[in-house]
């Protein structure tokens, strides 16, 4: 069983998640099964058939979480020492030498990975161009949108 690199949070909304599955959406499904039975015939019944789904997809989702803690390695970069080094969990600030944009990602895994608030997968192009390199680099990276030239302007372990 491979070891997943995670962040602390990462870890922590995960386990936020599995409580919120067990403890609440599954009693809602059970419930909405119940309901759903008591209408009588089960083969014409949507509203049982779209339960179960919903049940199957819940469950399995209670499966992944429980895999991903279980080969979860959970990195705290707060307690490492920064010597300015692009590693998972740092979070890296950028300027875009072509558009002069500044820009920061969090270097995470793959569970955590999540665009729109900067938290890029470390496998990713850009997670994979930016680790091992250091404050003050500069970094050519091809991702499917092209080549992107950054300059790394600071390196935060937070």
């Amino acid at each position: 069983m491979e070891k997943e690199p995670i962040t602390f949070n990462g870890l922590k909304k995960l386990e936020e998640e599995l409580i919120f599955l067990k403890e609440k959406k599954r009693p809602e499904i059970v419930a909405a099964i119940a309901e759903a039975r008591s209408h009588g015939d089960l083969k014409e019944n949507a509203e049982y058939h779209a339960a179960k789904e919903e049940q199957s997809h819940n469950e399995g989702r209670i499966t992944e979480i429980n895999d991903i803690i279980a080969r979860a390695n959970v990195i705290d970069v707060t307690k490492l020492n920064n010597e300015g080094k692009v590693i998972f969990g740092s979070t890296v600030y950028l300027e875009d030498l072509d558009s002069g944009e500044k820009i920061n990602y969090k270097i995470v895994g793959k569970d955590e990975a999540d665009l729109k608030q900067k938290l890029i997968f470390f496998q990713s192009p850009i997670g994979k161009g930016l680790i091992g390199k250091n404050k003050s680099d500069l970094v050519e990276i091809s991702t499917p949108s092209g080549t992107k030239n950054f300059e790394i302007k600071d390196v935060k372990y937070i």
